[in-house]
């Protein structure tokens, strides 16, 4: 039985690979219809108390389709371990649903993540919201099954929250309003510009899609929260802005629905997670992106040029690392002989992380090279290495090191020449003194001579 019901899922994950280029923002080809498995979140009835309500979810399956009557083709059943109540027929007219990476590959390990919720629909009390609410009567429009769903794509590619509408007790649901993101997770370097993808779509048919809408950004990290911009599409207004260097296009907002938020510098304070909240009339629907600022370490190594080392001292060399974020930072040393070959020094004395104005951070080592306890031979090359989340970053100075070895086969052809040049000073010497027939004018001659040749040497 077990074999079966796996059969069945994964005949659902097959769908019809016909393609069209998607209207409106989306360049990538999407599917024609899917099967998305998902997970049915409604609370628990009963639970009172004060206490948190608890939960119950089902196992569901969403038929996703672009035209409203293209079901009754392709669908045969639902799998043996759904409820026949719990499959869903959701007709989204721009696609936005159909996506390439909410179909997993036959056998994927990899599933995207979907939840779909009951929703209430209910005015804004928020001062660049309530414009769209103002009438105190509630349309019979409202007079429906409303329902959120919320996916994420394979590789966290893509984040899609939707709100749609079935008339009461069917299972046929109509996309509303969808919210999509394309870079649920994103990284930059300090001090450029960053693009937080956000876009919406509203069913131009729905009575809502003509009474405006409203935008907001808000910000979250390690549980504080703040507002980063709110915009009125009503009455066409930044109603409320609290980040510097933070705007919208506007003109792509109203005329594509790009709701991207574009921080003009990145700083080390953005890192964290940024909502994208569209609001229509009595529905509202979010998505979420995460953005980490990375910057690798510069790195220097003091003193630079090193001192000569020599038997009997020790020698203190520090690598401090700066101007890096996130936090987390490895360092280490190496050396590298004049053999070519490399071995670890390890990570010496690390010091405790500091933290600069611009909310950067630096990190210092410092090593004490003992010749009596390595190899220096004669000497080589000493290398600081940084491991960051921004790359790898490595510094090096030469080391140069005397009395540690015998004479290598250069220094010794060196000495040979020496040698007979020293050879050659003594005959000419000899000549100078004991040639014969000579005057003091022609001694004196070849004396200076002489003097010449050492001053050149």
């Amino acid at each position: 039985m077990k074999k079966q019901e796996n059969k069945n899922e994964s005949n659902y994950a097959a769908v019809n690979h016909n393609v069209f280029v998607a209207p409106k923002r989306f360049t990538v080809l999407l599917l024609l219809f899917l099967f998305v498995i998902c997970w049915f979140v409604q609370e628990k009835a009963g639970r009172g108390g004060g206490l948190t309500a608890a939960t119950s979810q089902e196992k569901s399956l969403l038929h996703i389709r672009t035209g409203a009557h293209s079901h009754s083709a392709d669908f045969n059943q639902a799998p043996s371990d759904i409820n026949p109540d719990r499959v869903y027929f959701i007709t989204d007219p721009a696609a936005t649903l159909c996506q390439r990476s909410l179909n997993p590959p036959r056998g994927s390990v990899q599933k995207p993540q979907c939840e779909i919720n009951p929703f209430l629909p209910q005015p804004s009390t928020l001062k660049w919201v309530a414009p769209l609410t103002d009438s105190a009567l509630s349309p019979t429009y409202l007079q429906a099954d409303w329902f959120s769903t919320a996916l994420q794509g394979l590789n966290e590619e893509l984040a899609i929250s939707t709100i749609m509408r079935a008339p009461t007790a069917t299972k046929e649901h109509n996309v509303i309003l969808s919210v999509t993101s394309k870079t649920v997770s994103v990284q930059s370097r300090l001090r450029e510009p960053v693009l937080l993808d956000c876009s919406f779509w509203v069913d131009p048919s729905s009575p809502l899609s003509g009474s405006g809408f409203a935008v907001e950004w808000r910000y979250q990290f390690r549980g504080d929260g703040r507002l980063v911009l709110a915009y009125d599409g009503k009455t066409d207004r930044l109603a409320d802005t609290q980040e510097e260097g933070a705007t919208l296009d506007f003109e792509g907002l109203h005329k594509k629905g790009n709701a991207s938020l574009i921080l003009q510098e990145a700083k080390v304070h953005h890192s964290g997670m940024y909502i994208c909240t569209v609001y229509l009339p009595y529905i509202v629907a979010q998505v979420a992106v995460e953005l980490e600022i990375v910057e690798p370490p510069s790195l220097s190594i003091h003193p630079s040029p090193l001192p000569l080392i020599v038997p009997g001292q020790t020698l203190t060399v520090e690598c401090e690392a700066s101007g890096f974020a996130p936090l987390s930072l490895e360092l280490s040393w190496e050396l590298k002989g004049a053999d070519g070959k490399s071995s670890p020094l390890g990570s010496g004395s690390v010091t405790g992380h500091r933290q600069a104005w611009d909310g950067t951070y630096s990190q210092s080592s410092r090593l004490e090279l003992d010749p009596a306890k390595l190899d220096l031979g004669r000497g080589g090359e000493i290398t600081c290495v940084a491991v960051h989340l921004g790359g790898t970053r490595r510094a090096s100075v030469t080391l140069n090191a005397i009395g540690f070895s015998t004479p290598s086969i250069e220094d010794s052809m060196a000495m040979v020449g020496v040698a007979l040049v020293l050879y050659g000073l003594i005959k000419f010497v000899s000549w100078t003194c004991t040639g014969s027939g000579s005057d003091g004018a022609g001694q004196q001659d070849k004396v200076m001579l002489l003097f010449q040749i050492l001053h050149n040497l």
